[in-house]
């Protein structure tokens, strides 16, 4: 890689907003690291930014619910020499349904992916950057770390914690040169919902957001050192304000209405 350009991370690289986010990373000329736990489209998706931006692109499978997998991607960025300019933390998993149905190793994987995986990369980065001077970070959380989920229990307390924890490091950096902001998107067209078993629901089968727009609006607060942004549609947007204000009875029972099994079919 050379030395000259940037370099950035982006996890959760091989779809979705994450594939767009390391993408349009590199249209703004950025060399990658990029991470995810699905060797099968990993490999790819770096070769198809490789191809669409003429940027060297390094894909790292690790399966970040793991402690030591997580050491050796920091390992792999460390081996490359050169400064992270921008670290995104985007990787996440989701699962719906009942917590009373649901299986608890699946509760667990959103856990150590989403919260703690988060923790630990943004703690060995975060040190990094701070010993060079200069940095930003952008942590992947989402609308629904405004409402209680309903059938989404801890998915989305997973990203309570994930927005009160981007909150929380906007504040302590605030007089120094790196920043933190919070990418909150509503839901999405990716492969989210299949995989979070989730398609028989009403937002499942409802209507997403353009990852691409995302992704863009994202960065685009990212470079402007914004703590946070409702990315997303119009209707998306409109949300996350009035969510601002509703209270979370009638903000849990809309998303009962939203995410409980079977309400896509209605």
């Amino acid at each position: 890689m050379s030395d000259t350009d940037g370099l950035a991370v982006v996890t959760g690289a091989s779809s979705g907003i994450g594939f767009e986010l390391a993408l349009q990373l590199a249209g703004r000329g950025y060399d990658l690291v990029i991470n995810s736990a699905d060797e099968e489209r990993l490999e790819p998706a770096a070769a198809e930014i490789r191809r669409r931006t003429g940027r060297e692109v390094e894909a790292v499978r690790a399966d970040l619910r793991h402690y030591g997998e997580t050491e050796r991607f920091c390992e792999a960025i460390a081996a490359t020499g050169r400064p992270v300019g921008v670290a995104v933390l985007n990787a996440g998993v989701g699962q719906g349904g009942a917590f009373l149905d649901t299986d608890l190793e699946d509760e667990f994987e959103i856990v150590d992916l989403n919260v703690r995986s988060t923790v630990h990369l943004a703690k060995r980065l975060l040190r990094t950057m701070a010993a060079r001077g200069e940095g930003r970070l952008l942590i992947t959380s989402s609308i629904a770390s405004t409402m209680p989920g309903s059938f989404q229990a801890v998915y989305n307390a997973s990203k309570s914690f994930l927005q009160s924890f981007a909150q929380a490091l906007q504040n302590e950096l605030k007089d120094g040169p790196l920043t933190v902001t919070s990418l909150m998107p509503g839901p999405t067209d990716t492969d989210f919902f299949r995989r979070a078993d989730m398609e028989d629901t009403k937002v499942g089968a409802g209507s997403k957001d353009d990852p691409a727009q995302v992704a863009e609006q994202g960065l685009d607060a990212l470079f402007a050192g914004k703590d946070k942004v409702v990315a997303g549609s119009l209707k998306t947007r409109a949300q996350g304000l009035a969510n601002k204000v509703l209270p979370d009875g009638l903000k849990a029972e809309g998303h009962r209405r939203m995410a409980e099994p079977g309400s896509g079919e209605d």
